[in-house]
C-alpha cells in the first residue's frame, strides 16, 4: 500500500517540481536581481546593520527583528541539516552548488516580498497586522486577481499541516532522538494499525506536542518572543560546531570545492554515474534551497508584515538577510562538511543520519558529543519551524475565512494533532508531500512577483534617491 502511495507521490512531485517551475524561480530572481542592480550585493551591509535595529514608532505588531526571526523559525530547520543532506547524496555535491545560486537570487526575491507584503498590509486599530502574498496579488494586481490570492492562501494552509510545518520537521526530530537514544531499536512498542516504534518516537511525539500547543496558543507575539531567544542562540551553536569541523579538515577544503562545482555541471565525474544529469543536480539543489530559505515561497512576507515598520524597503532588506543566513551560510557549511567527510557516499545513510556521520567523523570529539550536539540543533531549529509555520498557515486560513477566528482556533488543534502523527510518517513520503505543496504554493506567489517587479523597482528607486537610508 505504502509503496503505490509512494509512487504516486513521486510522480506528482516530478510534474510540479519540473524544469518550468525551477525556471519560473530562478528567472523571478534574476530579474528582479537586474532591475535592483544587483541589490543584495550593494545593500547587504546595511541590511545586516538595520536587521538588529528596529522601528519603535512603526505600526504593526512585532519588531523587525521579531519578524526576522519569526520568518527564521520557520526557514532554519531540518532543510539546512537533513534537507541539504538529502539533496547532495540524491544529487550529488552539485546539488549544493545550484543551492547557493539559487540562494543569491532568492535574496533578491525575498527583498520583493518583504517589500510588497509591508506596502501593502492591512493594519487594524489594535495594532493587527494582515498581509502577505494573497493582499499584494489582491490590492498589488487587483481584485481579479483574487481567486490567485486565494488559490495561495489555500496552499499556504496545506503546507503547514501537511508539509513543511509538522510532518517533515516532526519527522527529524524523532530520527534524531531516536538515532541518539536509540539506535538499535532496543526498547520498541506496537501501535496497533501503524507500526512498531521505539519508545523514544512516542515519548518525544507527546512531549513535543506539548509544547507546541503551550506556544502557538499564545498567539504570534509569543511565537516571536519564543523564536527571539531560540532561533540565535542555536544558530550560533551550529555555526561554530560547523566552522570548526571545516577548520579541522581545512586541507579538504578545496577539494572538496572542486567537487561541488564540477558536479554541479558533469555530476558523472564525480559520482562515477551513480547520479544522474546536470538537471537532477539543479533540480534537487533549487528545491531543497527553496525548501530551506523559502524565498520565492512567499512565507516569510506573512511574518515580515507583521513588523513594526513605516519604510516597506526597510523591512525589505532585513527580510533579504534571512537568505543569506540561512542558506548560503547555514547550508553551505552542511554541505561542505557532508561533501569533505565523504558522508554522502556512505551507503545505507538516510536524511540526518548523513549529517550525524560528518559531525562524528569531521570534528574532533567523541562521536556521542557531536551526535548530542546536532541533535540538540536539529530538535531546536525544526521546533521552531513548527511555530513558524503555525503562524503562517494561521494567517492563510485567517484571509481565506475573511477575518473570521473561529477556523483558526480550530486549525490549531488539527496542527498540534499533525505534530503527533508526524513521526509515523515514511521519510521519503514525508519530504515529497513537502516539496510538492511547496511548488504548488510558489506558482501565485511568483506570477504576483514578475507582474509586481516594477513596483519593487520604483519603491526602491524613490527610497534611495531620497536619502532614507542614510537617516539612521
Amino acid at each position: 500500500m505504502w509503496s503505490i502511495i509512494n509512487q504516486f507521490l513521486t510522480k506528482v512531485d516530478n510534474l510540479v517540481w519540473g524544469v518550468p517551475l525551477m525556471v519560473l524561480i530562478m528567472a523571478g530572481g534574476l530579474l528582479l536581481t537586474a532591475r535592483l542592480g544587483l541589490l543584495q550585493v550593494k545593500c547587504l551591509p546595511l541590511a545586516l546593520r538595520w536587521m538588529f535595529k528596529n522601528e519603535e514608532d512603526g505600526d504593526g505588531e512585532i519588531t523587525s527583528f521579531g519578524a526576522l526571526c519569526t520568518a527564521l523559525s520557520a526557514t532554519i530547520g531540518t532543510g539546512n541539516i537533513v534537507g541539504v543532506a538529502t539533496a547532495v547524496c540524491a544529487g550529488g555535491p552539485g546539488a549544493l552548488f545550484w543551492m547557493i545560486v539559487a540562494a543569491f537570487l532568492g535574496m533578491a526575491t525575498k527583498y520583493a516580498e518583504g517589500l510588497l507584503a509591508v506596502k501593502y498590509r492591512v493594519v487594524d486599530q489594535d495594532n493587527h497586522s494582515l498581509g502577505g502574498p494573497f493582499y499584494y496579488i489582491e490590492k498589488g494586481m487587483g481584485k481579479k486577481w483574487r481567486p490567485l490570492a486565494k488559490m495561495f492562501a489555500f496552499f499556504g494552509v496545506c503546507v503547514g499541516l501537511f508539509g513543511i510545518g509538522t510532518f517533515s520537521q516532526v519527522n527529524g526530530i524523532a530520527s534524531a532522538v531516536q538515532g541518539f537514544f536509540d539506535p538499535n531499536e532496543a526498547n520498541i512498542v506496537t501501535i496497533r494499525g501503524i507500526g512498531t516504534y521505539s519508545w523514544t518516537v512516542v515519548i518525544a511525539s507527546l512531549i513535543l506536542a506539548f509544547c507546541v500547543a503551550a506556544v502557538v496558543i499564545g498567539g504570534i507575539k509569543r511565537i516571536a518572543s519564543v523564536s527571539q531567544i531560540i532561533v540565535p542562540f542555536m544558530a550560533v551553536i551550529y555555526f561554530v560546531f560547523s566552522v570548526a569541523l571545516i577548520l579541522t579538515n581545512i586541507t579538504k577544503v578545496p577539494d572538496a570545492i572542486v567537487t561541488v562545482v564540477t558536479a554541479a555541471f558533469n555530476p558523472k565525474a564525480v559520482t562515477g554515474g551513480m547520479v544522474g544529469s546536470m538537471i537532477v543536480a539543479m533540480q534537487k539543489g533549487v528545491a531543497r534551497g527553496i525548501f530551506s530559505n523559502e524565498a520565492g515561497l512567499g512565507s516569510a512576507p506573512i511574518a515580515a508584515a507583521a513588523a513594526q515598520t513605516k519604510e516597506p524597503v526597510r523591512q525589505g532588506l532585513v527580510s533579504m538577510t534571512g537568505t543569506f543566513i540561512d542558506t548560503i551560510i547555514i547550508c553551505t557549511l552542511t554541505g561542505l562538511s557532508i561533501v569533505l567527510t565523504g558522508a554522502w557516499q556512505v551507503e545505507g545513510l538516510e536524511g540526518v543520519q548523513v549529517t550525524t556521520y560528518a559531525f562524528q567523523h569531521g570534528l574532533p570529539l567523541p562521536t556521542q558529543v557531536s551526535a548530542f550536539v546536532l541533535m540538540i540543533c536539529l530538535v531546536f531549529f525544526a521546533f521552531t519551524t513548527i511555530l513558524g509555520w503555525d503562524y503562517y498557515s494561521e494567517r492563510c486560513l485567517e484571509y481565506l475565512s475573511g477575518g473570521n477566528q473561529k477556523p483558526v482556533k480550530i486549525f490549531r488543534w488539527l496542527y498540534i494533532v499533525a505534530v503527533f502523527i508526524g513521526p509515523y510518517m515514511t521519510v521519503s513520503a514525508v519530504w515529497v508531500i513537502a516539496d510538492i505543496f511547496n511548488g504548488l504554493m510558489a506558482i501565485p506567489n511568483m506570477i504576483a512577483l514578475f507582474a509586481l517587479s516594477g513596483v519593487v523597482a520604483r519603491e526602491t528607486k524613490d527610497f534611495f534617491a531620497k536619502g532614507k537610508h542614510t537617516l539612521d
